[in-house]
């Protein structure tokens, strides 16, 4: 992670783009925290918990367009 842009000490090792990826990550994990049957794992069989979670994932998307 960047430090802050008052720190005195350089960014050497921070990556820009690794930090962009990360974030968009940690936003879909907390978008997906919305959805309660998605968070407490309502379903009982992967194959319907995989199709509930395409189908927030997919609401997400298209919520943010």
């Amino acid at each position: 992670m960047p430090r802050k842009s008052n720190s005195r000490k350089p960014n050497v090792d921070s990556d820009n783009h690794l930090y962009r990826l990360r974030y968009l990550v940690e936003n879909a994990f907390a978008g997906l925290k919305h959805f309660r049957g998605i968070t407490t794992r309502f379903e009982k069989l992967a194959r319907n918990y995989k199709f509930m979670l395409f189908l927030a994932c997919l609401f997400i998307w298209w919520k943010a367009k």
